[in-house]
């Protein structure tokens, strides 16, 4: 009996050990009941990434309960896109043209082919544009054709996500996409009046500014203001059997309401016109500016097979595009990139689905089976993405010993320094000992990534809630990372 007893201890003694090991750090515990947020509405995987996969974690609390992630998502679809595509992979965007080209005059139709490049943005159009005129052209007889079929139709209601179809969050992906199809209005107060003007200046848009100044705090000002969105031409451009756009679509966005005088320059990102209309007032503008002419209507189609290739302008590399992604939490070029995987690994055109298939194979591919993982749009601005705190931590030890670590891990913000870690442990002794993506969604707050300690030993962490009153978890997050740090 004794030797039976002696032969069970051991055991006993490692389940009591791991327990303790997975159990929550005592502060966390606390900041999470100060704020009445009950411990199964939270995940939490933390795993010293020197330690070999079997080894217990060192917390591991609901770590297999599927959440919504928010913006953590993007660290799946980054991670897959740097191994699919590889780091230095390049969007291109085509110009061709399928008439005859004599004295700067181009007697025939200008095609613009788009292949999902997230980095057309207003410099980058202008410097193609100026490519195209150092091309030779500048005149156009025929009509601008656009021509965005690499990617399949985004028929999506951008509303539906939060009833603000106007934020440019909500700006729906497309194989053409110039400036993310976005409009900064900058507010600026001074000692008598508030002015209002836009980013890029398009006549498509008008200002109508009922703003009144505040002597008050600045605080959050978006919630002083409102604005209003009206389009005549809801509908946007219409095409007729001939493939022409027929209408150019127009905005009024009236402000009103109140704008500090302490706040000083603030900018707000809408997105209040449809792609075509967007694209096409920016192309007028640039091109008028470099002294070309167009005369023709615009035509949403695919390029001939036979129309002449002008000029190829080539993107970013991927490597810089994922730090735009992660750094900023940027929600349409990670959708831009995982509808570009679908393309590379799936199919032309691409569809999200198509995305979430290739990473689905590819996680097979890497052994890891995720069966409650559910990516609709691999941004994390979804209702119905899923997976586990375990899972995400287990893909971020993984990726710790890929060739692509480098690129990942620098795309991160970092804790109290940069991105939207920036304001985070400020006059902590773990500032900038972090590499963190953060997740934020009405009732979801998570973070994910890389905490190194004061020992010099990395560890990889996943902290996420799903609550109504998620919001109020950062002193939780912040006790986790401290922790860890001081390990």
């Amino acid at each position: 009996m004794l030797r039976r007893l002696l032969n069970i201890l051991p055991v006993f003694t490692l389940l009591a050990a791991a327990s303790a090991q997975a159990a929550l750090p005592e502060a966390v515990s606390h900041a999470l009941q100060k704020e009445g947020l009950p411990l199964n509405s939270v995940a939490m995987y933390v795993q010293r990434l020197d330690q070999a996969p079997s080894q217990p974690q060192v917390v591991s609390h609901q770590a297999d309960q599927p959440l919504n992630p928010a913006s953590v998502m993007k660290l799946v679809t980054t991670y897959a896109g740097l191994e699919l595509l590889g780091p230095a992979y390049r969007w291109r965007t085509e110009i061709y043209h399928d008439g005859s080209l004599s004295n700067g005059v181009l007697n025939g139709n200008l095609y613009i082919k788009g292949y999902g490049a997230p980095d057309l943005m207003l410099e980058n159009f202008w410097l193609m544009l100026s490519r195209l005129r150092q091309a030779g052209v500048r005149e156009i007889r025929d009509d601008l054709v656009l021509d965005s079929s690499y990617f399949s139709s985004q028929a999506g209601d951008s509303s539906a996500f939060d009833g603000e179809p106007y934020r440019a969050y909500n700006v729906l992906p497309g194989a053409l996409l110039v400036n993310l199809k976005a409009s900064s209005f900058r507010f600026q107060a001074d000692e008598q009046e508030v002015t209002v003007s836009q980013e890029p200046a398009l006549p498509e848009i008008k200002i109508i500014n009922r703003l009144k100044l505040a002597q008050s705090d600045c605080g959050d000002w978006k919630k002083q203001l409102e604005y209003e969105v009206s389009r005549p031409d809801a509908s946007g451009f219409e095409i007729s059997g001939s493939g022409k756009a027929a209408g150019n679509s127009q905005a009024t966005v009236s402000f009103h309401g109140t704008y500090a005088a302490s706040c000083g320059e603030k900018f707000l990102e809408l997105s209040v016109l449809d792609n075509a209309s967007y694209t096409l007032g920016l192309f007028r503008q640039i091109w008028q500016q470099l002294g070309g002419s167009l005369h023709g209507e615009l035509k949403l189609a695919e390029k001939p097979a036979s129309a002449t290739l002008l000029l190829e302008q080539q993107s970013w590399p991927l490597s810089d595009v994922v730090r735009r992604i992660n750094k900023y939490s940027n929600n349409l070029m990670a959708r831009q990139l995982l509808l570009t995987i679908a393309t590379e690994k799936v199919g032309v055109p691409g569809t999200e689905a198509g995305g979430a298939q290739a990473l689905r194979a590819w996680l097979a591919d890497k052994g890891m089976d995720f069966p409650e993982l559910v990516i609709e749009n691999g941004a994390g601005l979804s209702r119905a993405e899923r997976i586990s705190a375990r899972h995400l931590g287990e893909l971020l030890a993984h990726a710790y010993a890929s060739p692509v670590m480098p690129e990942l891990m620098s795309s991160l913000p970092i804790l109290s320094v940069d991105g939207t870690a920036e304001h985070r442990l400020k006059n902590s002794t773990a500032q900038g000992r972090a590499h963190l993506k953060t997740g934020s969604l009405e009732g979801v707050r998570s973070i994910a990534g890389y905490v190194l300690d004061r020992n010099g030993r990395r560890w990889a962490v996943v902290f996420m809630v799903n609550h109504p009153r998620a919001g109020a978890s950062r002193a939780a997050q912040d006790a986790l990372l401290q922790w860890i740090y001081e390990q």
